[in-house]
């Protein structure tokens, strides 16, 4: 499905994820970005191969740690990167990314070949595995895509990802195994719509829409039928979760792994803590100032690359979400004044210890959507931001915080306990902001809560969060758009513009990539003057592993580059560990 998630831990959202929806996100939750960028690569202490040793053994055990717990793992719903593991694991997709983010058909793919497309580029044929198999035991049909995809493009259901699948007019059985997805309109980015999970059909084809999404399918391990390699078996909330190899799973290449076993911990330090006291195998990103404490342990691989991921700073534009029923935010002067007053190189410089570059727009540096100059790029000057809050209608009152027709300018900012980047960069706002007359009051939340009850419904004032990339398509629409509102999308922030709503729609129908990339450098452009975020900046992940315990291939390796590519190939990797 062609969502962005809000990442879960990111290290920072992360986010992902992801910002995802981890964004979530997988938000880890979560558009544009080419998976190639020309992003400075961070430092790693081994390489990604290192951890390769001797000949695969089957019924180890792999534990991960997460200090997020999931929301749900019904592929419908997924929007961040903690449940989005978990659907990874649990769920096959119905096409993978190769290394290079082609979309591919692998042995534990659902799809028989890759689709054949129709002259004017609206059909799509998909032809299924005939083998393929639920872990009740029933085959994987027609039916079960296309309940899948006339669900998500639903409004009833409230799915994330609507804005992938509203472009279907309609989808048509061939057979058992094959059908006709029709677009009513040509969608350049729906071959990257098609890398995603599907659910049973006669499992939850009784159940209203509208009481899907808290409907035990996806909650419950013991009420959740999947078709991946392994089973989720049991989740004891805020602790653990397990997932075991399914003895009748379908697929021709079996997993190694016997268990897999995600611990949740408080925080990120916590997390480093137990992988070097041997209490886990891999933890997928640690905050880049523990890096060097890691790599004095042999026995520990850090990975570390730019990521399809960035963070941000999320305005909302809904009065109602604010403690007097007044959004600030909504003067463009006002916005950009905050981008002049956030010292975002220096956030890079101190707090991601110079292994992030600083984007200006929802693009990805050096991704072939990236506008470069084209968009507005925000020095740190705090004079000039004073300025535009001036001509913007701010005033001073007797405390020094601004305020402008009876309204304080002061807001809450959100974000995810138990991330120690996210926790500081909050910190340099709070400060930047501070100086030029704006009071900030961070807020940690538990992530899962947090996305479930205000970042999916929009209901904050202001939050500090990241996004995901699931694919490396730009469309962005889902995010941005006003057409996708929550619940029906994820623009939560609930923003509004005429001009990007229409480029948007232009970019998905515009087929050629050099033509398409002119119209996301007039996106850029506009996005960046008028800014529903501030940008931040592109980040990467470190990935620590134990290579004694845990072991691939060389073309097995984790892959930065990708969404979740920290579990690239999972199903070849082995453990010793019992």
């Amino acid at each position: 499905m062609r969502k962005t998630n809000w990442l879960s831990g990111i290290t920072a959202v992360a986010l992902v994820g992801a910002l995802l929806a981890g964004c979530s996100g997988k938000k880890d939750n979560e558009p544009s970005a080419s998976p190639t960028t020309s992003a400075p690569a961070a430092t790693a202490s081994a390489s990604a191969s290192a951890p390769a040793a001797g000949t695969p053994v089957d019924g180890g055990t792999l534990t991960i740690s997460t200090f997020s717990d999931i929301v749900s793992i019904n592929p419908i719903y997924v929007s961040d990167t903690a449940s989005g593991d978990i659907q990874n694991l649990a769920f096959a997709n119905l096409y993978d990314y190769d290394r290079n983010a082609n979309v591919t058909v692998e042995p534990w793919s659902l799809a028989a070949e890759l689709p054949k497309v129709s002259e004017d580029g609206k059909t799509y044929t998909v032809k299924l595995k005939s083998t393929a198999k639920w872990s009740d035991g029933q085959p994987v049909t027609a039916d079960d895509l296309i309940y899948f995809i006339n669900t998500v493009k639903n409004p009833d259901a409230g799915s994330p990802g609507i804005s992938s699948f509203d472009k279907v007019d309609k989808v048509n059985k061939i057979d058992d195994q094959t059908v006709d997805i029709v677009l009513n309109q040509v969608y350049a980015p729906f071959l990257n719509v098609l890398v995603t999970g599907i659910v049973p059909q006669h499992v939850l084809k009784d159940v209203p829409l509208k009481d899907l999404q808290k409907n035990a399918y996806g909650i419950d391990p013991a009420k959740t039928v999947t078709n991946g390699p392994w089973k989720w078996t049991e989740w004891k909330q805020g602790q653990y979760i397990t997932l075991e190899a399914d003895p009748n799973y379908w697929g021709e290449k079996k997993p190694h792994i016997a268990k897999i076993i995600y611990k949740q911990y408080a925080d990120q330090n916590t997390e480093v803590q137990a992988i070097i006291k041997g209490d886990t195998q891999m933890t997928e990103a640690i905050p880049v100032t523990q890096i060097d404490a890691v790599k004095k342990h042999e026995n520990l691989n850090v990975i570390l690359a730019p990521g399809p991921q960035y963070e941000y700073l999320n305005f909302n534009f809904k009065d109602e979400n604010f403690p007097d029923k007044y959004s600030p935010f909504k003067g463009q002067k006002t916005r950009q004044a905050i981008a002049y007053a956030l010292n975002r190189q220096g956030m890079v410089d101190k707090v991601l210890k110079g292994t992030g570059r600083l984007m200006n727009s929802p693009f990805l540096p050096g991704s072939w959507a990236d506008p470069g100059d084209e968009a507005v790029n925000y020095n740190f000057d705090p004079e000039k931001a004073k300025q535009l809050l001036a001509e913007d209608g701010w005033k001073a009152g007797s405390d020094g915080i601004l305020a402008k027709d009876g309204h304080k300018f002061s807001f809450e900012l959100q974000y995810n306990a138990g991330n120690s980047r996210r926790e500081q960069v909050a910190q340099v706002i709070q400060q930047n902001l501070k100086d030029v007359g704006i009071e900030v009051k961070p807020k940690a939340i538990d992530f899962s809560t947090w996305i479930d009850q205000n970042v999916t419904p929009g209901k904050f004032p202001a939050l500090l969060l990241s996004w995901s990339l699931n694919n490396p398509d730009p469309d962005a629409e889902s995010i941005f758009s006003s057409k996708y509102f929550p619940p029906n999308g994820q623009n939560g922030g609930w923003y509004k513009n005429e001009k990007l709503d229409a480029l948007w729609v232009k970019g998905q129908q515009t087929v050629d990539k050099d033509e398409r990339a002119a119209v996301y450098k007039e996106i850029g452009k506009e996005i960046s003057i008028d800014l529903p975020y501030v940008f931040m900046y592109q980040y990467g992940l470190p990935q620590v592993v134990d290579g004694t315990t845990l072991h691939w291939a060389e073309e097995d390796k984790p892959e930065s580059s990708l969404a979740y590519g920290y579990l690239f190939h999972v199903i070849n990797w082995w453990s010793d560990k019992k």
